[in-house]
């Protein structure tokens, strides 16, 4: 980062997770100038918190993106142009991870169908071979970041046995068991849940496709918070409509929206969500909170946490 920092931009896009005007507020108290910006708005800041990628963003100091993915902005043009770019990594993996187990838990305890049993006046239990406890199941979490960190430690704490994949072997305190991604089929092969929870690079980008829903047992759940990309989606349809899997619970897909004509509206054993994993009440001050820091570090000369670029 370059310049002193006079002016912070709350731009507009941020309304898809909190109000920016809240953000705005919780950091009015900077010793910078802090206000909500449009896309005009963006050229006349030193520095922008947004949660998309805009052209004008290549003549600021500074971005922090309030999602901890950074593939909505382009990488290699933002450090030609000298742009710094920070993220909001590390204040997901509670969220994140109370929606994994609420997914789990639906499908064990059937909650999904009993809902969608109540909003059509139903009174309908489950069959007696139907529902199940968690204790005694294994998720393999594939990707052991914040977000599979945060995943694995409230799973473990409701009996389920975690097993991590990532770029290595080596253990982590979260993990029972860990296992390098060449040998992904592995662990996937014996899981009741597989989760997803990497970013999306070009290495990770279609990860998981016919092969590896084949490898996975036929009464096996599969859960994507990751990204859509991460996953052949067409793969997943027809391993699901074939029964090669149980059911699958996902945040986030090829296309967002969701289309209307998706054929993952329609099976029954399939959870939809907006991608909200992540969604909170305490995001705009989890956000704020680095943002904070950042700038307090600007001001004294010092690195900025959570830089990507």
């Amino acid at each position: 980062m370059t310049g002193k920092l006079e002016r912070l931009g709350v731009q507009e896009s941020v309304e898809a997770i909190f109000p920016p005007s809240e953000l705005a507020a919780f950091l009015s108290d900077l010793p910078v100038d802090v206000s909500v910006v449009d896309e005009a708005g963006i050229a006349d800041c030193d520095a922008v918190v947004t949660r998309n990628h805009f052209d004008a963003l290549f003549e600021v100091d500074w971005i922090h993106s309030t999602q901890a993915g950074v593939d909505r902005f382009p990488l290699e043009a933002l450090a030609e142009e000298g742009v710094a770019l920070t993220n909001s990594t590390g204040i997901h993996g509670r969220t994140v991870g109370e929606t994994v187990a609420g997914y789990l838990l639906a499908f064990a305890r059937r909650l999904h169908d009993q809902i969608a049993s109540a909003t059509e006046r139903r009174w309908e239990r489950p069959a007696w071979d139907e529902a199940f406890t968690l204790p005694g199941t294994t998720a393999c979490v594939v990707g052991t970041g914040t977000l599979g960190r945060g995943v694995a430690d409230v799973l473990g704490s409701l009996g389920v046995e975690t097993v991590g994949v990532r770029r290595s072997d080596d253990p982590l305190p979260e993990f029972d068991e860990m296992y390098a991604i060449e040998a992904l089929h592995e662990p996937i092969a014996t899981a009741d849940f597989v989760i997803v929870t990497v970013p999306l690079t070009e290495a990770t980008r279609g990860l998981f496709a016919a092969s590896e829903f084949d490898a996975m047992r036929s009464d096996a759940y599969f859960v994507n918070v990751a990204r859509g990309a991460v996953v052949d989606e067409r793969a997943l349809i027809d391993a699901l409509e074939a029964g090669d899997l149980a059911g699958a619970a996902l945040d986030v897909f090829e296309t967002e929206p969701l289309p209307e004509t998706s054929p993952l509206w329609e099976l029954d054993e399939v959870i939809v969500t907006p991608h909200a994993a992540a969604y909170t009440r305490d995001y705009v001050r989890d956000v704020g909170g680095i943002v904070r820091e950042n700038v307090e570090r600007s001001r004294r000369g010092e690195d900025l946490t959570n830089r990507v670029v």
